[in-house]
Formats: C-alpha cells, sequence, structure tokens
C-alpha cells in the first residue's frame, strides 16, 4: 500500500548535538545522508524525519519552537512515523529514504530539553539511511511505501565478555555469528561487545528489539555457572514469550558433542516480533549451534512475523 504526504520543512547542522537550522533545500547522498549535515555518514541514522502533527503537539502545550530545535532533518505531514515499521520507505522525488529506527535513547539532553523539560525526537522521530539519492525541499510530496515482507531477515549478535570489552581478548565468537547469518542470507545489522553486565544486556536487547526492530538477535557468552554468568536472566527480564523448546534443543544436540553442554544455562524467547537466542561462548559451540539451527529457525521467524501461519508440516 502506498500513502502519500508532505515534506514541510528541511534542516542541517554542522555540529552533532546542536538544534539544526531550517534551509531551502537538502543534497541526499547515496549510503551517506545529507550532504554537509553532521549526522551524515555510513551508519543506520543518516537521516532524521519528524512528524509535523507531533510538533504542533507539543507547540500546544506553550512551547515557542523552531523547525530543527529537536534535531531533525525533514519535518514531514500525513504519517504517524512512530507506528511505521522499520523497512518502511519514502519516496521524495529522486530521492528514495528507507526507515532504520524508530525513535532514540537521549544520551545527553537537548536545548529544547533544558528549556522547557521535554523532547519528543527520542519517541516521536524516526531515522533512515539514503538509498537513492536528490534534492528535498519544502513542498516536495512524501510517497511512503509499505516494507517487503519478503526481504531478508535482519539479525544482530552480541558478546558477552568482560576482557574482551576491556580489549584483553579478542572476541571470535560474535563475529562469527554475524559471518554465518550473512552466508544464509541474513541481513546483520549490528554487532555488540558489552562486558558481563545484566542491566547493559537488557538495554541493548530493549533498544534492537524495540527501536531497530531486529528480527532475531543471538547473545554469545554469559550462560554457565560463574556468578558473572547473568546473560538467561536478563534475557528473561525483557522477554514477552519464552521459547524452552530452542534452547532444549540446542542442548540436547550440543550434548552429541560435549557432556559438559549440560551445563548451559542458555534461554530463547521473544519480545514483541523480535526472537532472541542464547548461545554458548566459544567459536566451536558457536558455530556447531548455528549449523544445526538454521533450517528450522527460517521457519520460525517466518510464523512469528506472519509470513507462514502453518506450523504443523509433513
Amino acid at each position: 500500500m502506498e500513502m502519500n504526504g508532505r515534506v514541510v520543512a528541511v534542516c542541517t547542522s554542522e555540529r552533532k548535538g546542536t538544534q539544526k537550522t531550517e534551509v531551502p533545500s537538502i543534497k541526499l547522498v547515496p549510503e551517506w545522508g545529507i550532504e554537509g549535515d553532521a549526522h551524515a555518514g555510513k551508519w543506520h541514522r543518516q537521516v532524521s524525519l519528524l512528524a509535523l502533527e507531533k510538533i504542533e503537539a507539543f507547540r500546544e502545550k506553550g512551547a515557542d519552537v523552531d523547525f530543527g530545535a529537536f534535531g531533525e532533518n525533514i519535518i514531514v505531514e500525513g504519517f504517524d512515523l512512530r507506528k511505521l515499521p522499520v523497512g518502511t520507505r519514502f519516496r521524495i522525488g529522486d530521492a528514495l529514504l528507507e526507515l532504520t529506527q524508530i525513535g532514540k535513547e537521549c544520551h545527553t539532553h537537548c536545548a529544547i530539553y533544558h528549556q522547557v523539560g521535554d523532547c519528543i525526537m527520542p519517541r516521536e522521530g524516526v531515522f533512515t539511511i539514503v538509498l537513492e539519492g536528490g534534492e528535498v525541499k519544502a513542498g516536495d510530496t512524501v510517497e511512503m511505501i509499505e516494507a517487503d515482507p519478503s526481504r531478508p531477515f535482519t539479525a544482530a549478535w552480541i558478546t558477552l565478555s568482560d576482557k574482551g570489552a576491556a580489549g584483553e581478548r579478542e572476541d571470535k565468537s560474535g563475529p562469527l555469528i554475524g559471518e554465518i547469518l550473512k552466508e544464509n542470507g541474513y541481513n546483520v545489522v549490528e554487532g555488540v561487545l558489552i562486558p558481563d553486565e545484566p542491566e547493559m544486556l537488557k538495554k541493548q536487547l530493549m533498544r534492537l528489539a524495540d527501536q531497530r526492530q531486529v528480527n532475531v538477535i543471538f547473545t554469545t557468552g554469559g550462560t554457565g555457572f560463574s556468578q558473572r554468568d547473568r546473560t538467561p536472566e536478563a534475557t528473561e527480564e525483557v522477554c514477552d514469550r519464552m521459547t524452552p523448546g530452542i534452547s532444549e534443543a540446542i542442548r540436547a544436540y550440543s550434548m552429541t558433542k560435549t557432556p559438559t553442554a549440560m551445563l548451559s544455562r542458555a534461554v530463547a524467547g521473544m519480545r514483541n516480533e523480535t526472537l532472541i537466542i542464547n548461545l554458548p561462548g566459544s567459536p566451536k559451540a558457536v558455530r556447531e549451534c548455528l549449523e544445526f539451527l538454521m533450517h528450522p529457525l527460517e521457519h520460525g521467524l517466518e510464523i512469528m512475523l506472519g509470513r507462514d501461519g502453518e506450523c504443523a508440516r509433513p
């Protein structure tokens, strides 16, 4: 389904963390962002969008804010941006943008927050990458194109390792997860290396599931008997539904390789439409488990995302 909206204003800034300024037009560069804008680069938050309706609702509370005050690049009307799924595309003239993230965590409050005690960008703003370039200006028509349901599954990996995060040990398991997933046709959007800190893990899992809407997240490490091994507990806290069959099957398969697999406390579960799976910490075990999982995993993701409603196959 396609819907049309309109560009109300376009804004840029030369430095990060500063209010953007309205300009007559912007030039979008493929795989980069806005020419001359501080947030341009080879990453997933190249161009930010904010709905005019959300800005006007904020103004009705008595706040006098200019376009660009929340750090947004393009103000559009006609869409409730936050309700659109990642993968939605926007055609503006020759330019084509793809939605990559809903909202964001605010690490350092912006000038508007300090002035009025609130900022809507972390809640209502969305972020995109530039697929095709072109000039964009106020008054341009915005054509919204629904996300392609047949696009590759998206994935991310998180390595839990105190020594790895401290730079004392090379992380081989996380990158290996990424390589195997790419070989199997997955779009790996992020890889993260963090210490064995459950709160940090929960924050990353929620960000990847809620804001980036990743289809499947694999963790590696932190599933054993050590006092610092808290990956399963953190995973359970962020999940809406657990999927014990996955972790049970992994343990049963791994037991055919080594009897110490019985000591794994790994779990698997879902947060909304994101599947989270704990894997062991060693590269050898990671490879074995993923090779075992690949075929049934694809079918499970199809069912979770509504692409395939049939579970009981002959």
